[in-house]
């Protein structure tokens, strides 16, 4: 991790403006100095999407960039620029567009509308683990929204680490 956080600080020192894969290091540069999520320059990452997203257009930077933006500013936040990619022809079979959006969801409160996301995530994802893990936010979502059911402390939501 040293080493490739000395070569990102080379980059940045070489380059005027970075190129896309100096952006993509500095984005996993900021997750691996913070301890924790709460930790993590959020605010800096949207920044870097922000430029990542000029230099090479994608839905799913665009994806990316709204995780972000929900980390940073709120779940309501990220949740409306997901929402504006749903229609992306290019995402319609990508899974960790409804698990994204499935999670901010669920952080919103809207549990019902969460489980029907993580469903479709489950049925567009081809591997078994994740599979289970989205299929396991369904019973999650729920034990939410009725405190009287315990949630797991093994299974954490999709984009709970």
């Amino acid at each position: 991790m040293r080493r490739g956080l000395a070569a990102l600080e080379r980059a940045q020192q070489l380059a005027g403006a970075l190129g896309p894969y100096a952006l993509q290091a500095a984005i996993a540069a900021c997750h691996a100095r913070a301890r924790t999520p709460a930790a993590t320059d959020w605010a800096r990452i949207v920044a870097l999407y922000d430029a990542l997203a000029r230099l090479t257009p994608s839905p799913v930077v665009d994806l990316n960039r709204a995780v972000a933006v929900a980390m940073a500013f709120g779940p309501a936040a990220g949740l409306e620029l997901v929402d504006a990619l749903v229609s992306e022809p290019s995402l319609k079979h990508y899974h960790l567009l409804p698990s994204v959006r499935g999670d901010l969801l669920v952080k919103l409160g809207r549990f019902d509308e969460a489980r029907v996301e993580f469903e479709r995530a489950a049925s567009l994802t081809r591997n078994s683990p994740e599979r289970r893990l989205l299929l396991g936010a369904r019973p999650r979502a729920h034990a939410a929204r009725c405190p009287t059911i315990p949630r797991s402390r093994d299974a954490p939501y999709p984009g709970e680490r």
